[in-house]
């Protein structure tokens, strides 16, 4: 018996380890983890019971419309001594008593009122609060999004200094290398596992800030960082015409000043009469010192007015009137802040969009450059110096390149939570009292007025026709270039220069010019899956930049692509440029430039490896 047990528990644990293997290897994605934190975020739970607090308080309030009914009995023993002589009583009453109030000076309506106000602040701080710390989720996601990266990236550059260290310290023993270069290594193999240390360390805070916020730890499979382009408006005051009208601080502070407001009402009602009606049951024993069964009834309007009382009702409604402009200041301030939030994020996903690109050039530019000086390193036409300048270029490149990615994408949810529509971006429930009463308010429309109007900063652009006429002038004042008697050796060119067969270069222009003309019919067309078909996983790896086209594609209604003037050129059998004048018209934009595409055939088909464009509208994106 003891042996199956045994065997038993044995199955069971295997079972259970079988069935938990693929939830722990489950994908986490951004919008799960958004949506606990909804449910479970202490900071919210903590709004949703001020909410609720606030709801008991609107029907306490009420309660001062309806009757107040008493019972109270009593029993006692009775004593007087006066000049009619002594009396002692016991004495029991039974009373039912009853208070209507009929006029208070609308004190009532108001407090009811103010705190149904009230009600409506709690609901809409609830909503900031979860717009606030789905945000703050999103940021933790991406970060250990960006910080999982950093650290591959500062592996990858610790391992090539690593290699270069093992070789220099090979030809430092074999007596072939000098000293200094294995000194000049193993500090900058130091400063690289530095680099590493501190990633791991960013990663770990990052790590931690995500479970603050989620409840738990970030799991191994993260879901790739998508889209928020949509929904985002074309312009900046489209988008603080939605944060005007729906951001939940703002509302909140909107619904305050008429919180305030009614209780400002409320403190008035101390000058005008208060009118009640009382009736009144007693029934009992020697009361009163009457001996014997007592029957009293009575019935009566009461009214009561305040004619002084020390100036204190005055200095409470002063101090009201006061609270009121404090609330009017405060929704100001949001507006303000909320102003100044959005239009930053906004710039940034425009500013972001158009860096990356830069930013993507660069890091290939690097790449190339790096490949070269370690193949020239290797014969000893370059120094250990130039290599490891390369290195750390390159590697700052890329962290610097991964870092905008993740920033764009924070520029986009930082704008959706500017405009408060980030929980619905994500597609996100959110908490709230479970009707439509206080979603569908009529917002100020005065909002905006001359304290906070819909506007933001132009954006400045840079004239770059101007700034490149300028770098041509500064060319005047040096001395001419003369040619070396010794022509420099390119650094990717060997030494006998590979001539291409005539038949060749005509049959990579065809392919070439083939190529160009179904890019162009695909971006005519707005087929975003055909134009993506046209460039190379290098140009392509960037899923913001797929993201931020697909989106244009998808929002022209029409576009019209004319290309002119086209010239072709082919640097080997493998790689090939074509320069070329660019018409581009939609329904939103249009410009003249001049653009140039990088060719690399793969696998036997052409594909854009890069692409630069220039002019005075030049815009890469």
């Amino acid at each position: 018996m003891s042996l199956n047990l045994k065997t038993i528990s044995l199955a069971i644990s295997l079972l259970s380890l079988t069935v938990w293997a693929p939830v722990q290897a489950q994908t986490q994605t951004l919008k799960d983890s958004a949506q606990k934190a909804l449910m479970t975020n202490p900071e919210i739970q903590a709004k949703w019971h001020s909410f609720q607090a606030t709801k008991s308080g609107k029907d306490a309030a009420f309660g001062a419309y309806l009757p107040n009914v008493t019972l109270s009995a009593d029993t006692g023993r009775d004593n007087r001594d006066n000049r009619i002589g002594k009396s002692e009583l016991n004495r029991t009453s039974t009373a039912l008593s009853l208070n209507q109030m009929i006029y208070d000076g609308f004190l009532t309506s108001n407090q009811v009122k103010q705190l149904d106000y009230l009600k409506r602040v709690r609901f809409f701080e609830l909503q900031d609060a979860s717009e606030n710390i789905t945000l703050e989720v999103v940021r933790a996601y991406a970060d250990v999004i960006r910080f999982r990266k950093l650290v591959r990236l500062s592996e990858d550059n610790y391992v090539r200094h690593k290699a270069v260290f093992e070789q220099i310290q090979a030809k430092s023993k074999a007596g072939v290398s000098r000293r200094v270069d294995l000194e000049q290594i193993s500090g900058r193999l130091a400063l690289a596992e530095a680099n590493l240390v501190t990633e791991t360390s960013n990663l770990h805070d990052v790590s931690a800030r995500f479970q603050r916020l989620v409840g738990t730890m970030p799991a191994a499979d993260l879901e790739n960082l998508n889209s928020l382009t949509a929904g985002v408006p074309t312009n900046i005051v489209g988008a603080l015409n939605t944060a005007f009208t729906s951001h939940p601080g703002l509302m909140a502070s909107i619904e305050n000043i008429a919180s305030v407001n009614s209780g400002l009402q409320s403190r008035r009602s101390a000058y005008q009469p208060r009118l009640d009606f009382k009736a009144r049951a007693e029934r009992g024993n020697n009361i009163d010192f009457v001996s014997g069964r007592t029957n009293n009834n009575s019935a009566e309007f009461v009214m009561s007015w305040n004619l002084f009382n020390g100036g204190s009702d005055k200095a409470r409604i002063q101090e009201a009137a006061d609270q009121l402009n404090l609330a009017k200041d405060l929704r100001d301030k949001t507006c303000r802040d909320i102003r100044q939030t959005l239009a930053i994020a906004y710039n940034d996903t425009r500013k972001l969009t158009d860096q990356l690109n830069y930013l993507d050039q660069h890091q290939l530019s690097i790449e190339k450059a790096r490949d070269a000086y370690r193949q020239q390193f290797d014969i000893g036409q370059r120094s250990l110096l130039d290599l490891l300048d390369t290195e750390n270029e390159l590697f700052q490149a890329k962290r610097t390149f991964s870092n905008a990615e993740v920033d764009l994408f924070l520029a986009y949810a930082r704008t959706h939570a500017g405009m408060g529509k980030l929980h619905s971006a994500l597609g996100l429930a959110r908490r709230d009292d479970g009707s439509d009463t206080l979603k569908n308010l009529d917002t100020n429309t005065n909002v905006g007025a001359a304290n906070c109007p819909i506007e933001a900063p132009e954006v400045y652009v840079a004239n770059k026709a101007q700034l490149d006429k300028r770098a041509l002038e500064s060319l005047g004042s040096l001395e001419p270039i003369k040619a070396p008697a010794t022509p420099v050796a390119e650094a990717t060119v060997p030494a006998t220069k590979l001539e291409v067969p005539q038949d060749t270069v005509a049959a990579a222009r065809s392919n070439v010019l083939n190529a160009l003309k179904g890019w162009r019919e695909a971006w005519v067309n707005m087929n975003p899956d055909a134009y993506f078909s046209f460039y190379s996983t290098k140009y392509t790896s960037r899923e913001s930049w797929k993201a931020a086209r697909r989106a244009r594609l998808l929002n022209a209604q029409k576009i019209s692509l004319d290309l002119s003037d086209i010239k072709f050129t082919m640097q080997d059998i493998k790689h090939a440029t074509t320069i070329f004048q660019q018409d581009y018209r939609s329904s939103s934009y249009q410009d003249t430039l001049q653009k140039t595409l990088y060719w690399e055939e793969v696998n036997g088909k052409w594909q854009i490896v890069n692409e630069i464009v220039s002019g005075p509208q030049a815009k890469q994106w």
